[in-house]
């Protein structure tokens, strides 16, 4: 568990309890623990809690360094949203009495258009960062808009703020009643090549670009063939959404009557690749589960969205059983909540429900849920090699949890275990008892300008 040479000084100890997930384990608990961080913010060694001197001299620290988690505290990995649309979350909250293509043209588009206006973006855009870093989302994969600027600006407030970042500049050229939000192919491709260029020239450290088809009923097949090239000749991730709502898919096959499904439609358009996430999935077949599986691809599920705007239930045991990788997310503002402990709560009643349809049906647990949210959400997005759970030499992306605080949601009683106190913040924490926030070993949360 430890690395045999210091070549980076530590720059935080942490002392007790951690909970993560491994790909053997849903959740793995390590109490009496001491986890290091280096000065480059990866997880330096994790060693047991027993000969803390010699530890401290091997590492260089002192042993009043240590920063002690309390009985009620532990260390978990930070949490991994794998689909919001910062856009929209300037009406997270509301407009959720429409079905998606309605939802799209009555509520969204409109909203939208308006990120033309830096000063409006940057003001939601602030407030999204923050909200969702408080809520102990580390790493989120952002939809922006058609607009380049504002959407560069998300990039530098995610990275201002700290926070991992995927940003998207949403591509969309046709099917908008909003004449104002799509732009023409050409124009799509321009702005796309100039939103790429310009975040990577930043170099900031956790902020990256993600080639972004808003989905494929906005997207004409040029735009599509456009943007698979240019996330292939630059390796970049990709983001979307598939087979949301029946309407949609619908739709889909009226557009693209040479595509056998909805799925096949991304792939001949070199848009599947294992860098990619689509959101949603609720009515994908076994056979286009199977591509998702050949190519790598990922699933986001976003279960509160596909409740709140009557979408559909994914059938996530399915998709695990098909092997495809899968994370969470809060499709903000579809779904109406931007913390992902609501999305691992949706994920477990959605599971709830399909049993209640099917007794055969094999409900998810907490744990599983837990490591969706966390190093499933990883996998999701492709940066596994880097964060998702606590391995030496990984990023320290962890989130500082306390269930017994003042007037805290939870109430705890005698003789309950770590396992229960992990299960109790699942389902009744909240911001509250999410005490600090580490991105790449750096102290993001309490915010310093608060």
């Amino acid at each position: 568990m430890n690395r045999n040479d210091a070549t980076a000084r530590v720059a935080h100890v942490f002392g007790g309890t951690l909970v993560h997930s491994t790909p053997r384990s849903a959740v793995e608990i390590l109490q009496n623990c001491v986890l290091g961080v280096d000065d480059k913010g990866k997880i330096a060694f994790i060693e047991k809690d027993q000969d803390v001197v010699s530890l401290s001299k091997k590492w260089d620290f002192e042993t009043s360094d240590i920063k002690r988690l309390g009985q009620y505290e532990f260390l978990m990995p930070g949490m991994v949203d794998t689909h919001i649309h910062a856009s929209q979350y300037s009406y997270t909250g509301t407009a959720l009495d429409l079905p998606l293509l309605e939802w799209l043209n009555t509520y969204t588009f409109p909203v939208e258009a308006k990120y033309k206006d830096l000063d409006f973006a940057n003001n939601v855009y602030t407030k999204v960062v923050r909200r969702t870093l408080k809520n102990g989302t580390t790493t989120a994969c952002y939809f922006a808009t058609i607009h380049t600027d504002a959407s560069l600006l998300l990039g530098e407030l995610a990275d201002r703020f700290g926070q991992r970042a995927l940003v998207g500049k949403v591509c969309m050229d046709c099917n908008s009643a909003v004449p104002q939000y799509k732009e023409s192919p050409s124009e799509c491709k321009e702005e796309t090549d100039r939103f790429i260029k310009e975040l990577l020239k930043k170099e900031y450290p956790n902020v990256k670009p993600v080639v972004t088809p808003r989905f494929a009923p906005s997207c004409s097949s040029s735009l599509l063939t456009e943007l698979g090239k240019i996330a292939n000749n630059n390796k970049l991730r990709v983001q979307s959404h598939i087979s949301e709502n029946k309407e949609e898919l619908e739709l889909v096959k009226t557009l693209f009557p040479g595509c056998k499904s909805y799925t096949d439609v991304y792939l001949k358009h070199n848009l599947l690749t294992d860098r990619t996430v689509m959101a949603h999935g609720c009515y994908l077949t076994d056979e286009e589960l199977e591509i998702f599986h050949e190519t790598g691809s990922a699933i986001s599920h976003c279960p509160n969205s596909n409740i709140s705007i009557c979408s559909g239930m994914l059938n996530v045991r399915n998709v695990l059983n098909h092997k495809v990788k899968l994370g969470l997310g809060t499709d903000v503002a579809g779904g109406y909540s931007p913390s992902m402990l609501d999305a691992m709560r949706r994920t477990l009643d959605t599971s709830k429900a399909l049993t209640i349809q099917d007794p055969q049906h094999k409900t998810l647990s907490f744990e599983e849920v837990f490591r969706l949210a966390t190093l499933g959400g990883s996998e999701a997005l492709s940066l596994d090699d880097q964060i998702g759970n606590f391995v030496v030499g990984k990023d320290f992306d962890a989130l500082r949890v306390n269930v017994c605080i003042p007037d805290g949601p939870i109430d705890l009683f005698p003789g309950e275990g770590p396992k229960v106190i992990l299960e109790k913040f699942l389902n009744l924490g909240d911001d509250r008892n999410i005490s600090e926030v580490y991105v790449a070993g750096r102290q993001v949360v309490p915010f310093s300008d608060t």
